[in-house]
């Protein structure tokens, strides 16, 4: 999900509450706040040599168990993300929501329901991928032995 089409849900849903499913079936706690609206640029290199970019808005959800009672509506959700413009360059970054249950991971938001009383948010997993396949042969066949090293990552 782009961060322009999350800014525009939560807005046009103030009172709704936001609710985040990890790609598991399990929630994130209602009681989650919005800790930190960030930017994040990568710069690298793939195995292939072509140097690449990605860019992408991270929110860092955090759950406290001395604080059961919180709940962050749509409306302060958005509040919250418009505070991020200042580090955010614009609004066509991929969202990923930054979350820790029993290590830090991220994971990109997949879609987006609106239901009567909450927008249900359902995250899902990133996943590694070799993006010069045609340069380094990762697409070809792997099982000669023999040419292993230049044929194949």
């Amino acid at each position: 999900m782009k961060l322009l089409e999350l800014k525009s849900i939560l807005e046009n849903h103030p009172e709704k509450l936001p609710r985040f499913t990890l790609p598991d079936g399990d929630q994130v706690p209602s009681n989650f706040h919005l800790t930190e609206v960030g930017y994040v640029s990568k710069n690298f290199i793939d195995c292939g040599g072509t140097i690449r970019k990605t860019e992408s808005c991270s929110l860092q959800l955090w759950a406290s168990d001395n604080d059961k009672a919180h709940r962050l509506n749509a409306g302060k959700f958005a509040k919250i993300l418009s505070l991020g413009e200042r580090v955010l360059p614009h609004d066509d970054l991929s969202v990923e929501v930054e979350y820790d249950d029993y290590a830090i991971s991220q994971f990109p938001i997949a879609s987006a329901a609106v239901a009567e009383r909450s927008i249900d948010f359902v995250l899902t997993t990133k996943h590694t991928d070799c993006l010069a396949k045609e340069k380094c042969g990762a697409d070809s066949d792997c099982s000669d032995k023999t040419n292993i090293v230049t044929a194949c990552c």
